[in-house]
């Protein structure tokens, strides 16, 4: 449950849930909510029946679903220590807490739509360069209340929503994919989730993932 979740999470780190920070750092756990279809970045332990196979990610309206949990890491070159700002333009990767799978993107065709096919891929948080995504933002950091882009580093296609939706098992949950025009349908913003605070000790590499039983 996400009581279960932020209790934890609060018992391991220092977090700010206040206002007292508005940007997005390194090592926070949120989740992303497309701001045109309103629903939030999602994935479970369900394949694709189609395409590459590999875990599905969706767009959901529930609020309230642990499954749209996702840490905000650095990528496997370059690291990303707790707690500090995410800049505009920089290469993260966003690692979904339940499963341990990367958000990630290829040349494989959505079940859907038939745009850029985008899944979860790796295991215990490590997959390849395909997990990389560039932030997209207006000034020089991610703030907490704006609405972003995310463009999947390798091919350029922009994380987006058009509104098809699944049937069963996973009824009325929306298609997830790479677009490569930007339009209203790519732009996401923060909300719920645990901010890391800036530390100015302690500063360990946070590119690994939560280790952590819900």
């Amino acid at each position: 449950s996400k009581q279960h979740l932020v209790l934890l999470l609060s018992c391991m780190f220092t977090f700010s849930s206040g206002s007292e920070m508005n940007f997005v750092t390194c090592g926070s756990v949120v989740k992303l909510l497309n701001v045109k279809h309103n629903v939030r970045l999602h994935s479970h332990d369900v394949r694709y029946g189609s395409g590459s196979g590999q875990q599905s990610v969706t767009g959901v309206t529930t609020v309230e679903d642990s499954n749209s949990y996702w840490s905000v890491r650095g990528t496997s070159d370059a690291s990303c220590h707790r707690g500090t700002p995410v800049q505009c333009g920089q290469n993260i990767r966003l690692t979904h807490v339940n499963t341990g799978r990367n958000l990630h993107s290829h040349y494989f065709t959505s079940p859907l739509s038939s745009n850029q096919e985008v899944s979860a891929f790796g295991e215990n948080g490590e997959g390849d360069h395909l997990d990389e995504w560039t932030v997209l933002c207006a000034g020089s950091v991610w703030q907490r209340d704006e609405s972003v882009r995310f463009r999947h580093t390798a091919t350029e296609a922009l994380l987006s929503v058009t509104g098809e939706q699944y049937g069963r098992p996973i009824h009325g949950q929306r298609e997830v994919h790479g677009m490569m025009v930007s339009s209203s349908h790519s732009y996401w913003k923060t909300m719920e989730g645990v901010f890391m605070k800036p530390s100015e000790i302690g500063s360990r590499d946070f590119s690994r993932p939560l280790h952590t039983e819900f």
